[in-house]
């Protein structure tokens, strides 16, 4: 009997030693998990930020696809200027000629080390799931001007850690809120992640 009552109390001790590890454990992995994870993320957006950049560019709006801003970036060029002084007047230093030179985007593209095959897709997702894109224009301003919006949820990414209840480790954890970068309503391109 006695030995019988030692056991139980090695068992719950063991028990509660384990409990007491997974309590502490859970939050320490979850916060190691977000800010990886939101790091991958976050530099996917960046590089889908540059993308729709070099794309405005040469088109004068931004794409309202993956499938429309892989296809230009592969195929078009990049306009730059480059001014240069009047050689007709050498004298007045407020003249000067614009030359438009054009270089290959999918050069600046692979200089930039983006993969355009892969830029649609949310990491951590086994390329099931992209990111929500929306381009169009709006008057800002009195001028039109265009605008764009690329986002996903955060739940998408987190995997395991897609369940609200995760916020107790982290007070504005949601799920549901969404990871992004631009606005529909205004002409800015800045990110939330900050």
């Amino acid at each position: 009997m006695k030995y019988l009552i030692n056991l139980l109390i090695i068992g719950a001790v063991a028990l509660f030693a384990y409990l007491l590890y997974s309590g502490i454990n859970e939050p320490i992995k979850f916060r190691a998990e977000l800010d990886e994870r939101k790091i991958v993320v976050t530099d996917k957006l960046q590089k889908i930020r540059v993308a729709q950049e070099l794309y405005r560019e040469i088109k004068g709006d931004f794409a309202p696809s993956f499938e429309q801003l892989s296809s230009v970036l592969k195929t078009d060029s990049i306009p730059f200027r480059q001014l240069t002084a009047d050689p007709e007047d050498p004298e007045n230093p407020d003249k000067f000629l614009v030359n438009i030179i054009k270089y290959s985007a999918i050069d600046s593209i692979r200089a930039l080390n983006i993969n355009l095959d892969d830029l649609a897709y949310v990491p951590y997702t086994n390329k099931g799931s992209k990111f929500e894109i929306q381009a169009d224009t709006m008057t800002y301003q009195s001028t039109l001007v265009p605008v764009v919006e690329v986002m996903t949820k955060w739940g998408l990414f987190m995997g395991d850690y897609n369940d609200p209840k995760f916020s107790m480790y982290q007070k504005d954890y949601n799920p549901m809120a969404k990871l992004g970068f631009g606005s529909m309503s205004s002409p800015n391109l800045e990110g939330n992640w900050k």
